[in-house]
């Protein structure tokens, strides 16, 4: 089975029955690409090309392997007359599909001083071309098959576009100069707001993707899940609340802290979140997108590690949610909030405005921050991992990994579902990740 048949089966099955319409995708394509590039315009091609640790791609990269997707499982599968732009191409820019070939190794991405950034973007634009010939003139057989795989290329750059923003802010972040994406002062959120508690009977929920719309495997199959009865805090927590964590000495007591999580606390002499600084005034300072600035109490607590996570969850008397806990408070409720529409870079405060008490729902569940859970990364009953390519997507990363929900302030809204399942190591911190406490009734 060849990786764009394997690649078009799973898509099929994650999209909507019904007839999928060329000009809602052509103006997607176009979106998607155009954000992209409007995100790497801020960048010089130095910044575009460097690389600052293992678990970062360069934002050059980033531009290329998006295009690299739509070359290798489109166009020259389904398009007799394509050229390809460069023959050495699919060994630089595939990321970790063993069966489309060997590649060039992660931890070296920062080396490709070649192609240039000029070239990049010329490989783009010959990419870009060929895509809107297709989708606006392929035969209505072609564009059956080119459809589903086309979806699954637009989520799949969207996923993108957040990691170019985490992976630039972690490569700004290690100048002393904290030098900012863009340059202006972040909003600041005022006084926090009250945490209360929003309760929840429990019970057997269904949990999953429900088939309608696009959705990745590891969404699904849809399921019963059995919860007891709990509750959720109205919002996340906070960097005042954090600051409270440290300064009764939740860094220093193993107590709190699973075992393989003290042991990475004394192995990296954390003693904040990541990106945090003590001045000399004993102010905490944070550097996000838009620079270095004081840390504002009342924005949500960012770039925490699963195991922070949760050791302050115990030091608070609750726990971390489980996923299906915080997919059932979401079900049902619009997809808004401090995501990369927003275009504010750094996650906000939860407005004053809002009283989670008055419907009985928390707040801040889109956006801003994604929200460790304490469920592990594993597939759902009934899940396969479909064949070729595709299966490499998700599948083959159910090992030692926790879920995230929720999105942050640089995910694309377009990008997120109540079934959506992020997914990273307990010790990685680079990401926009915070948490939400929740407890047993």
């Amino acid at each position: 089975m060849s990786p764009a048949t394997a690649l078009r089966q799973e898509s099929q099955s994650s999209v909507s029955e019904t007839a999928i319409d060329r000009e809602r995708l052509l103006n997607g394509f176009r979106e998607v690409r155009a954000r992209s590039d409007a995100l790497a315009r801020p960048l010089s091609p130095e910044d575009m090309t460097a690389q600052s640790m293992e678990d970062a791609s360069p934002t050059k990269w980033h531009l290329a392997h998006t295009t690299w997707f739509f070359e290798t499982f489109i166009l020259r599968e389904r398009q007799p007359d394509y050229r390809e732009f460069h023959s050495r191409y699919n060994y630089l820019f595939n990321s970790y599909y063993e069966a489309v070939g060997a590649r060039h190794a992660r931890p070296r991405r920062g080396l490709l001083t070649r192609p240039s950034v000029d070239e990049v973007l010329a490989y783009r634009r010959h990419v870009d071309t060929a895509m809107v010939a297709m989708i606006e003139d392929a035969p209505d057989a072609v564009w059956t098959e080119v459809a589903p795989l086309l979806e699954l290329g637009l989520h799949h750059e969207m996923q993108h576009q957040e990691l170019l923003l985490t992976d630039i802010l972690h490569l700004l972040a290690q100048n002393p100069l904290d030098p900012a994406y863009r340059e202006v002062m972040p909003p600041r959120g005022g006084d926090t707001l009250p945490q209360t508690w929003c309760k929840h009977d429990g019970g057997i929920v269904e949990i999953g993707h429900g088939g309608h719309g696009f959705a990745y495997d590891c969404e699904g199959p849809r399921h019963r899940a059995l919860l007891e009865p709990f509750a959720l805090a109205s919002r996340a927590v906070t960097n005042g609340d954090w600051l409270a964590f440290m300064a009764d000495g939740g860094y220093g007591d193993p107590a709190l802290w699973l075992s393989d999580g003290w042991a990475t606390v004394q192995r990296e002499g954390w003693r904040a979140p990541l990106y945090w600084q003590e001045e000399d005034d004993g102010v905490w300072s944070a550097m996000s997108l838009l620079g270095r600035h004081p840390v504002d109490p009342a924005a949500p607590v960012c770039h925490v590690s699963l195991y922070e996570a949760d050791a302050y969850a115990r030091w608070a008397g609750a726990r971390l949610p489980k996923e299906a806990e915080l997919e059932v408070a979401v079900a049902g409720r619009p997809i808004a909030g401090n995501l990369l529409s927003r275009d504010a870079l750094v996650p906000q405060a939860a407005p004053q405005a809002v009283d989670a008490s008055a419907d009985g729902h928390p707040v801040q569940l889109y956006g801003d921050v994604w929200e460790w859970t304490q469920s592990a990364y594993a597939p759902y009953p009934g899940f396969r991992a479909p064949e070729g390519a595709v299966g490499e997507y998700n599948g083959k990363f159910m090992c030692n990994q926790f879920v995230l929900r929720g999105g942050s302030c640089v995910t694309p809204d377009a990008q997120l579902r109540d079934s959506y399942r992020n997914f990273f190591y307990p010790h990685q911190r680079w990401q926009f990740t915070g948490l939400r406490l929740a407890k047993d009734l």
